[in-house]
């Protein structure tokens, strides 16, 4: 992205007045332009007007409360999820694991467009995984109280003759995004699948209950898994392809 772009320069505007710091107006202006680009109008420049309606952003400062061999655990403190998972994949380019690390983040919401956060750490050479909670919106498709968030997962997969592939797969439908650009209805939202939707139910419970039994605070979270690959299988699976489109590639 050129840095003196028109839109670029009003969505930092935009964000800075509500407080956040030039490096944080930033971090986030790229993801909600990021996802403009990519047809992800829920994940775009609706969250801006969407964050200029809260009557008090959260504006602490995320930190590390716990790093060993393999694992670390964060704390929002206060901050915007997006901003925890900015910090969180920064620490990890810059200091990769020496195989692999989970990394759990707590207290962090909205965490938006996971493939943003996964894509960055593939490009830096690295297998990642990563899921997130959000409110209850998803409820069992014979029917009863919502019972978990649209939980979305991300997968990238590193490669050194391309680009990454990135899969990122919300448990809905919908996206609570396209309710907040006002493409669809709250009451829209369900498991998708169709007939077939006790599927994504069963994998919306499942990341739902993974990131709460991983935290130690309450609230809305993100669990990261991150590897150094073993080899590079996207060539020979690009090949296979033969031109299909793959998840996660440019437009």
């Amino acid at each position: 992205m050129q840095h003196g772009d028109p839109l670029e320069r009003e969505t930092r505007a935009r964000l800075t007045a509500l407080g956040f710091a030039p490096a944080e107006a930033t971090a986030l202006a790229d993801h909600f332009l990021a996802a403009e680009r990519s047809g992800r109008a829920g994940h775009g420049l609706a969250r801006v007007s969407w964050l200029e309606g809260w009557p008090q952003l959260p504006l602490g400062q995320p930190r590390q409360v716990s790093a060993e061999p393999g694992y670390e655990r964060w704390d929002g403190e206060g901050a915007l999820g997006y901003l925890v998972l900015e910090a969180i994949v920064a620490a990890q380019v810059a200091s990769p694991p020496a195989r692999a690390r989970l990394v759990v983040a707590e207290r962090a919401f909205p965490t938006g467009m996971l493939g943003h956060w996964t894509r960055r750490l593939a490009e830096a050479g690295l297998v990642a995984v990563c899921t997130a909670t959000s409110p209850p919106r998803l409820g069992h498709p014979d029917g009863g109280p919502k019972l978990a968030g649209t939980n979305p997962l991300s997968i990238a997969i590193p490669s050194a003759a391309g680009p990454p592939l990135v899969a990122d797969v919300s448990m809905a439908n919908h996206t609570y995004g396209e309710v907040l650009a006002g493409l669809v209805r709250e009451e829209e939202l369900a498991p998708f699948g169709g007939e077939q939707a006790y599927k994504a139910f069963a994998l919306a419970v499942g990341l739902q209950l993974l990131v709460e039994a991983l935290t130690a605070a309450e609230g809305y979270g993100a669990v990261l898994l991150l590897a150094r690959p073993e080899r590079d299988p996207l060539p020979a699976f690009r090949e296979l392809a033969a031109g299909v489109r793959l998840p996660g590639e440019r437009r």
